[in-house]
């Protein structure tokens, strides 16, 4: 009797077993082999945390972030194989470069509910992926100026600040070859895109002999932290880094600007990597960014106007730093192929200072 017992007791605690072994294994995505998190890959400053904390309640998940300050950063990551994540956020040029680099995966258009929220006229631009097989719109915008108006009294809303000598070391621009090349080109009437060898000289030239020996630095991580400590007056950069890193009390003190030449502008991206081992989660998180009261959540959050989801912007309830309308001078930064070899050797030579 005690044999049968104990061989009864064993059963029940390998029934046991097995039963909790099942129940883990479907908490973990069973056999999909899922998690239950979602690795992101993302610009600072580009998803408030209000958003992903409100996702990771909805679908019971947690949210791995990490970010990148330049798409040159995040790709040579990417490239050199040193992580693992699901989703990223490349710009345009990048996506389009991705593809040929057989780094992401196509998109299954049938579970992003959402799709049609997404603004047509920021569709049509998409032509670095045609169709959107490979890409859904994140947002599109610029970077642009931010100035310290109890510094700088007076000043034109141009790339010309840039060239200001008695703001000589008060001044910063981003460490992007892509804007800060592009900025010139289109302050000297060119394609942000142009591959004319003597266009690209001449903006070379304007950066390294009339805008260099004004700036602190060239910065793409730190130059909204040198903004808010006071350490520069003028930076080129990104809004939402800018006003992240202030008080708000003190954003009445900043005005910023897309300059009236214009300049790069973006279409950033959401694309699921190839290696993706939560492709389910990644998708939910892309059809949830484009629900109205959530992109309009993230817009808000940074000041930005609703550009890539249009019911959001009758939702939207916060300020916004720039307006829609001030992109119309800009041009999408495309992917330029072998010829970026040229901006490639422009930039070497401004950062070495030839």
């Amino acid at each position: 009797m005690k044999n049968i017992l104990r061989a009864a007791r064993l059963n029940a605690a390998a029934l046991l077993l097995i039963t909790l072994t099942l129940l883990f294994a479907g908490c973990s995505g069973g056999a999909s082999g899922a998690s239950k998190k979602l690795f992101i890959f993302n610009w600072t400053y580009y998803t408030p945390d209000s958003v992903i904390a409100k996702f990771e309640k909805e679908y019971g998940v947690d949210v791995v972030y990490d970010s990148f300050a330049s798409n040159e950063e995040m790709f040579a990551k990417l490239k050199a194989g040193g992580a693992s994540y699901d989703l990223c956020f490349p710009s345009g040029d990048y996506v389009s470069i991705m593809i040929k680099e057989k780094m992401i995966q196509k998109i299954d258009h049938k579970a992003i509910k959402n799709y049609g929220n997404i603004a047509p006229e920021v569709l049509a631009k998409c032509d670095f992926d045609p169709g959107n097989e490979y890409s859904i719109p994140y947002y599109m915008g610029a970077a642009g100026v931010a100035v310290n108006k109890t510094k700088v009294a007076s000043y034109d809303k141009s790339w010309s600040i840039f060239g200001r000598k008695d703001l000589a070391g008060k001044m910063i621009m981003l460490d992007d070859m892509r804007e800060v090349l592009g900025d010139a080109l289109k302050y000297l009437g060119y394609s942000v895109n142009t591959v004319d060898a003597a266009q690209i000289e001449a903006a070379k030239k304007l950066v390294n002999e009339g805008w260099k020996p004004n700036l602190l630095k060239f910065d793409a991580e730190a130059f909204a932290k040198n903004f808010a400590a006071g350490e520069v007056w003028v930076a080129q950069g990104y809004a939402e880094s800018i006003y992240g890193e202030l008080d708000p009390k003190r954003w009445a003190d900043v005005d910023f600007f897309i300059p009236k030449e214009g300049g790069p502008s973006y279409i950033d991206s959401m694309v699921i990597l190839k290696n993706s081992k939560n492709k389910d989660l990644a998708l939910k998180f892309i059809d949830f960014i484009h629900r109205p009261e959530i992109y309009a959540e993230f817009c808000d959050a940074f000041g930005f106007p609703a550009t890539a989801n249009t019911p959001a912007r009758a939702l939207k309830k916060g300020p916004m730093y720039y307006s829609a309308e001030s992109l119309a001078p800009c041009e999408l930064k495309k992917d330029v192929g072998a010829d970026l070899e040229k901006y490639n050797a422009a930039w070497q030579e401004i950062k070495v200072g030839k």
